[in-house]
């Protein structure tokens, strides 16, 4: 190994990770060698030691966003709203973006997470059941709609190959992209990079805040404005009632002119921990309700000031999109649960988290507009999540919440 790299090893007090090299075949030493080359330790470093400041924010700053709620609109009001959506989406102004960087491994599953099954039946996959949103518009406007969909360094082979053994599910595969998102060093409580293999480093993808940046790295904003597109969608690809195509939620947005937008979720119980939509010194984000001197507080027709929480489903206009690319956004710092190759070269599986992760998030990028619309559906309707094989969020609980609505309509 170069001793420009051993020294810089020594420099940041993360030797450890050559420990193994002697040992390594030629292309294992390559492996980690490139990996190390590539590592801004710097900015690791200083992710590590700023993630230990404790944000406050003082309720002074805070003022609450408003909402409109869905089932408060009139049937002209939704009909109206939901014909400008129709005339966008006829014109194929509208791009969806899909953020499915995960594994299934909460779900005791192999492979990526966007490829689990669920028996309807038939058989389909959480990919699948986005894509019949898509064919949706297909069947009834003609049009096929661009569907941008976000992997990671750890999925994105086995997910392109998935596609290309279902047939794309009928689609248009020049209109099915996949892209990258970035990866970053994961690290332990001492502050020292773990490895995953003896030749490899341990990374995380860094986010779904990244989606601007990978996006445009992957060269697709040029493809945006060359088809004119408008409008961009983006959702999580574990929520198998979340409609990418929504017009209502669409033509709201265009109608007000607002450039960014969001649904949201009243919370149940508003004495949870869950993060709820709120400006910071006029600006919009989401929250820890740690913050707020009354999570209790009412507007003057008795509606709660801050109880509407994120459901990963956001709408930006192509200008705020094409804006967000440069901005900078923070990290935040997960504690995870992560395997790790001890100092005798043995993998050791952690039963409890041990390990930092650092994220950014779309919500961070709120605070670079003036205001965001936000919709407040209900759950029963539009929020059917799968998180992990127990709890409630499981594959069980989305099918029932799936097929009792199918069976409503």
């Amino acid at each position: 190994m170069e001793d420009n790299l051993k020294q810089n090893l020594i420099k940041y007090k993360q030797e450890h990770l050559i420990r193994f090299y002697k040992e390594l075949e030629p292309s294992e030493k390559h492996s980690l060698t490139y990996q190390i080359k590539h590592i801004d330790f710097d900015k690791i470093i200083s992710l590590y030691e700023h993630s230990m400041i404790d944000d406050y924010i003082d309720s002074s700053r805070i003022s609450p966003i408003p909402y409109i709620d869905k089932s408060s609109l009139t049937k002209d009001e939704l009909n109206y709203y939901t014909d400008i959506g129709n005339n966008i989406i006829k014109q194929n102004k509208l791009a969806i973006i899909t953020l499915a960087g995960g594994q299934g491994t909460r779900l005791g599953y192999k492979g990526p997470k966007g490829t689990y099954e669920i028996d309807v039946p038939p058989k389909k996959s959480l990919f699948e059941f986005v894509c019949d949103y898509l064919k949706n518009v297909r069947d009834k406007f003609g049009v096929e709609l661009y569907w941008y969909i976000m992997t990671s360094p750890s999925n994105d082979t086995e997910t392109k190959i998935y596609f290309e053994n279902k047939n794309f599910f009928g689609y248009s595969k020049n209109k099915i992209k996949f892209f990258i998102q970035s990866t970053l060093p994961i690290i332990d409580i001492n502050g020292k990079i773990i490895l995953d293999k003896p030749y490899q480093i341990k990374e995380g993808s860094n986010g779904n805040g990244d989606v601007f940046r990978a996006f445009a790295d992957a060269g697709f904003l040029n493809q945006l404005k060359k088809n004119k597109i408008d409008y961009i969608f983006i959702g999580g690809i574990d929520n198998i009632l979340l409609n990418p195509t929504d017009p209502l939620f669409l033509g709201l947005t265009a109608d007000r002119k607002y450039n960014i937008a969001s649904k949201s979720l009243a919370k149940k119980d508003l004495t949870t921990n869950e993060w709820v939509f709120a400006n910071i010194d006029h600006k919009p984000s989401i929250i820890d309700p740690k913050f707020l001197s009354d999570i209790y507080a009412k507007d003057i027709n008795g509606k709660y000031l801050y109880n509407q929480k994120n459901m990963l489903a956001h709408l930006f206009s192509t200008n705020a999109f094409e804006k967000l690319i440069s901005v900078h956004l923070p990290y935040h710092r997960a504690f995870k649960r992560n395997d790790f190759i001890n100092e005798e070269g043995v993998k050791v599986v952690s039963t409890k988290p041990n390990s930092f992760k650092f994220e950014k998030f779309i919500f961070d990028s709120f605070k670079f507009f003036d205001k965001i619309l936000l919709l407040q559906v209900k759950p029963e309707e539009e929020f059917a999540p799968i998180k992990s094989f127990t709890g409630s969020q499981t594959p069980e609980t989305a099918l029932k919440l799936y097929l009792d609505y199918k069976n409503r309509l």
